[in-house]
Parts: structure tokens; sequence; C-alpha cells
């Protein structure tokens, strides 16, 4: 087998970085990416960049390089088609205010005839998220169903991230200027700027150096499960635009990070780098001016997030007043105008079978890259319902003393209380420490404390499957993993032979149905029959601990999402609910919780400064938590969620269903 070293290269601030090296490590060894290029810069000046594991595990393995090619997927949106937009909004061939239907013939039909291009720039055109992806194919027959939508909202009234948005805002590139978005760009943008591996359609010159995606057809949406299949290769990952042949607004950008370097510091300068003017001061200020969104879903500017469930890579230290975007395949761009700095991440999370997850990542990696270059500190204008019923005014907040999970106060205390136990650890990519550090490194490393045996729950160790959970090894510790969501969903004798004390670390979501709890609950029985202890790690109620709604459910129907009698949204914790179950079902387990410390019950999950991890691969962000207990109630019933989609559990539909 070969082996590689990723590249090192001598602009590091070592040691203070040292940290994002950790971080990227950690990341690739739990399976987050097979590898990726990090570019942290201040002004003109590269501070740290460096190349981290493969560009590609199949067919054959590929080292990282620094100028590895990546589909940038939704970054398309802001590198290209806003830029394009501006460039022409600023010579007065566009205006924000412009009805699209008077640049798109016959936009104006089943109501659209009020959204404007400012409507489509900030996503609050009441347009769906994507179009069907029936099958199809072709540029036209995509301009012909985005026609054809009906809008779920009036315009201005709702935030929904939109990938038709931003492919009707390249249509409209291509209809005022004459040229296709690709070629306009390539002449006005990319081409003056120097950015030479950056555009869609790369040509086949590119191929050994771009980083491949998932292994997919042509008509395939994600995620593909085609084991059989190549990966995607210099061919777009995302489904609308490869049935688009490739150039769409909203994604087919492929770059690299040092030319996303170049773009960064352009709009750092004011639109100008190396004496050739991109855009005018006045542009780049208005197309980041921050824009509040209607029913406080945050703040963004014109193509670029600033404040919302979409800009976890932010991180927890780069203020209000920097902007940025993700791509779905793995990418990322910070850009913060008071420092002048920026962070670039670029990796293909998604080969080769479509499983990684980089949020917590690139979230990390902001938060170390601002600590050390001195970016500012974020204030909340969040508004919240306190207890009392009455929103609560949009103020800086006062500082607090940090919020504990369980696994730091354990670790605090010197892991005393499993000092001399032989454990099994139940937890997943969710049972990390405050500082990033994974459960199972630390248990496997805690002094006196022997680690023998791990249980995955449902999605698996590292929370990325959406299938029966197969038992494997962890490739860190040799310690063998037992899967807890495949033939069976208990643990049995075998599994816990030589073990006296079972450790459950989960991030639960705070909804009845949500399967963490009845994977607690079936430890506990176990545990009880074998005399086993069990200490729970408690973690926060993502969605409070005071709000208590929906209806208890008549009798247990489906036990592993109904375990216990309660309402839908119960407001308790984990490690609450282990000592409801053990007292209320008599289970007579010997059971101990190691608390939150500095958790109140009114906070929800981003006033506990906590990094947000995906529980499960479709719980993305902190509203779709907010949103679970009411969307995912309907699962089971002829509606879909939205689960394969960029917004699971924020949207619902069904063929019978008339918009």
């Amino acid at each position: 087998m070969l082996s590689f070293q990723p590249a090192v290269f001598g602009r590091q601030a070592a040691p203070a970085f040292a940290r994002v090296d950790e971080i990227v490590q950690a990341g690739i060894a739990a399976k987050a990416a097979p590898g990726a290029v990090v570019l942290i810069g201040r002004g003109d000046q590269t501070i740290y960049e460096k190349a981290y594991g493969t560009r590609a595990t199949v067919p054959s393995t590929e080292p990282m390089t620094l100028d590895t090619v990546f589909d940038l997927a939704s970054l398309t949106k802001v590198v290209a088609t806003t830029t394009a937009v501006m460039t022409l909004v600023e010579q007065g061939r566009v205006r924000l205010n412009d009805p699209v239907a008077s640049l798109v013939p016959g936009f104006d039909r089943y109501g659209k005839a009020g959204i404007t291009v400012r409507h489509l720039l900030t996503h609050v055109s009441g347009l769906r998220p994507d179009v069907d992806l029936h099958p199809w194919t072709g540029y036209d027959a995509a301009m012909a169903l985005a026609i054809d939508e009906v809008p779920t909202a009036a315009p201005g009234e709702q935030f929904v991230y939109s990938d038709i948005n931003f492919f009707l805002l390249g249509d409209i590139v291509s209809r005022v200027t004459g040229e296709s978005l690709d070629k306009y760009l390539t002449r006005v943008v990319f081409g003056p700027l120097g950015l030479r591996d950056t555009g869609f359609l790369p040509a086949k010159t590119l191929l050994p150096r771009i980083a491949p995606t998932e292994r997919c057809a042509e008509q395939d949406a994600w995620p593909c499960k085609r084991p059989d299949a190549a990966p995607l290769r210099g061919v777009v990952h995302d489904p609308t635009a490869r049935r688009m042949g490739g150039v769409a607004g909203h994604a087919g950008l492929f770059s690299t990070a040092q030319d996303l370097q170049r773009f960064a510091r352009m709009l750092i300068n004011g639109g100008e780098l190396d004496g050739v003017r991109i855009l005018s001061p006045a542009t780049v200020a208005r197309m980041i001016t921050p824009v509040t969104l209607p029913a406080n879903a945050g703040t963004r500017g014109l193509g670029w997030d600033i404040d919302t469930s979409f800009s976890s890579n932010r991180g927890d230290l780069f203020p209000i007043g920097s902007y940025g975007h993700t791509g779905f395949t793995g990418t990322s761009l910070w850009i913060d105008p008071a420092s002048k700095s920026y962070v670039i991440f670029l990796s293909s999370r998604l080969h080769p079978d479509g499983v990684g997850d980089v949020g917590v990542l690139r979230s990390r990696i902001a938060t170390v890259a601002a600590a050390v270059i001195g970016g500012g500190v974020p204030v909340s204008t969040n508004l919240r319902v306190n207890p009392a019923g009455t929103p609560s005014s949009p103020k800086p907040q006062a500082p607090s003393p940090s919020v504990l999970s369980g696994i730091d106060v354990l670790a605090r205390d010197g892991f005393a209380k499993l000092k001399g136990k032989r454990v099994g650890l139940i937890t997943n990519h969710t049972g990390v420490a405050r500082d990033g550090k994974s459960t199972i490194d630390l248990l496997h490393t805690a002094p006196g404390v022997q680690l023998v045996a791990l249980f995955a729950p449902e999605h698996g160790i590292r929370g990325v499957l959406d299938a029966d959970v197969p038992a494997e090894r962890d490739q860190k510790t040799g310690l063998t993993i037992h899967s807890l969501y495949g033939e069976t969903r208990r643990p049995t004798a075998a599994m816990l032979a030589g073990i006296d004390t079972l450790v459950i670390d989960l991030q639960d979501i705070g909804a009845r149905f949500y399967t963490y709890p009845a994977t607690t609950g079936y430890v506990l029985e176990e545990a009880a029959k074998r005399k086993i202890a069990v200490m729970v790690l408690d973690r926060p109620n993502p969605v409070n601990g005071w709000q208590i709604e929906g209806p208890n459910q008549s009798e247990p129907i489906r036990e592993f999402i109904a375990y216990f009698p309660m309402p839908v949204r119960h407001g308790l914790t984990l490690g609450e609910l282990a000592r409801v179950f053990n007292a209320e079902k008599k289970l007579n387990a010997d059971l101990t919780v190691i608390p939150v410390e500095n958790w109140r019950r009114d906070y929800w999950y981003d006033e506990t400064g906590l990094a947000w991890t995906n529980p499960s691969p479709n719980m993305r962000n902190l509203n779709q938590a907010a949103l679970y207990p009411g969307i995912g109630a309907i699962e089971y019933s002829n509606v879909s969620v939205g689960r394969g989609t960029d917004q699971p559990f924020e949207q619902f539909g069904a063929p019978w269903i008339d918009g």
C-alpha cells in the first residue's frame, strides 16, 4: 500500500496554527473527507497554506496537492453568478428591483410577476429549493421548469435557500449579455483576474488535478449509491447543473485555493487586484451590506451569507459583517473585511460514496483562524422567545460561563468515576469535547480507564449512514465497533462480555421519534439484566429544555421511535430521559448521569457556545432541529420531508399536493 504525506509549505505561522493541523487530521481520520486544502491569508499575504490527505481514493490513491482543482458546488453562486450580476448592475444594464419577468419571458405566470432580481439574490423569492428531478435533461428543460414554478410564498415573505434563484440569475446574465454565463465570466472576471484554473466544464488537461466526487450516473441525485460506477471527475456533482450541461448559475464552477485567494483579495481591495478593476468599491459595499431576512431567518448580503443557519463556516469568532458561502461538495470561503482576512477550505467530502461531512471541520478551522489573525467577536441579534412567552430584544449577549457537556466535566475531573473500569462506549461523531477531541480518544487515553469496545447507534460511528450499520473496527484505536442498528438494536451478551461499565455519549435532538433515546433505553435494559453500570455523559437539548409540545402517543406502536409515552417535543436531555426510563419502567439499572454544567433550560443550542455537529446526516443545522418535531411527525405518511435535498425538514411535498 502506498502512503502519502501531506504537502507542507513554509508559509505557516507555527505554532499558532498547529490546532488547524490537529483538526484537519482528526477529520480525515474520522472520514469527514479523504483530504483537504486549507489556505488562510490576510490582505496580500498568505499566512497558512497546506494540503492534507488524498485527492482520490478510487480507483487508485492520489495525494492531495495545493493545486488540486475542486468542484466548488454552491460557491458558484457567489464567485461566479453574484459577481456577474453585480457587474451588470453597476453598468446599469440590470437593476436590483427589475422584475425577473421583464428579463425572462413567460416568468410572470402563476403569480411570479412580483419577484425581482434582488429577491433572487437574497433567497426570498418564494421559489422552492430546486426543481423536480424526474427524468429530464438540457438547459432549456431546466428553464422551462423554472418558468412553470408555482411560488410557495409571496416575494419577500420567506427565506428559502434556492438553487432555482441562481440558475435564473445565470440565465439573466446570458440574456442581457448575449453570451453564455461561462464565456461572460471568463472574459469579464476570471481572465482579467488571472484565475487560470477557474471555470465551468474544465479542460481535459486539468483532469489529473481535479478531485473526483461521488460515484454517480448521469441522472442520479444525491446520494447516488452507485458502488460500481466511476466517480465524477471534471463533471459537476450537482444533479440539476449536470442535467443542464454543466454551466448553471447555482453550481458547476471548478477552481483552486490559489485562484479563490486572488478572488478574495479582489473583494477585500474594494473590487480591484493588481491594477485590474472587476467591481467598483460601491458595488462591493452594496453586495456585502447586511440585509435582514424575514421571519427572523438571519442576515445575508446580495448572494453572500452573513449570519444564517447556513453560515456555520464563519466559526465562532469572525464578526457579523464578515461574509462567505459554502459548497455542498465540501468547500468554503469566508472573508472578514475588518481584518482583511480570509479562510479557504476545499475538500471533496463526497468522494467516493457520498457520505463525508465537513460542516464541523470548516467551522473549527475558521474559529482558530479568527483567533490567530484577529477576527472580531460576533454579537447575537437573534430574537428568542423566553420562558415567560415574550420576545427578547436584540442586544449583545453578556459573557456567561462556558457550557460544559458531560465529557468536558468528566475530563476536567480526571475521569475519576471511571478509574479502574472496563468501558464500553456507545457514541458517534457527536461525542466530542468542547475542544474538539473525540470521546473515543479521550477515554482511550484516560489514565486508569480501559476502553474495550465501541457501539454505534443509527447512522453509524461517524453519523453518515442512512441504512443498517455494519459491525467494523475503529482504525485509530483498533477496537471493535458493535452495531446497535442492524441485525440487533440491543447489545447482546457476547458484545457485553468483559465490560463492567457502559458509557453513552450521544447528541439527542429533543424529539420523541429520534432513535438515540430508544438506543439508550435498550442499553439500560440489557445492562440491568447483567448488573453492568451505565453512565450517560449528558448534552444540552438543542431546541431548549422548557418548551414541551405535541401529543403523547397513545401506545408504543413502533417502540424504536416511541420508546416511552411522552410528548413529541419533550424538553429533556438524554441524561434526563435515561433517568425517566430507569425509574418509570422500573429497570433498576445502576445509572449515573454526568450532567451538563452552565446550561440553562431556556438556551437554544446556538447559545451554548458548543460547535454544531450534525447528529444525523439530514439534521444539518439548528433550524432543521427546531422544525423536526413537527415535520418529522409526518415522515411515515406518503409525504416527502426533503431527505436527499439541501434542506431536509425545512420543506415537504408529494405529487398529489397542489402548491
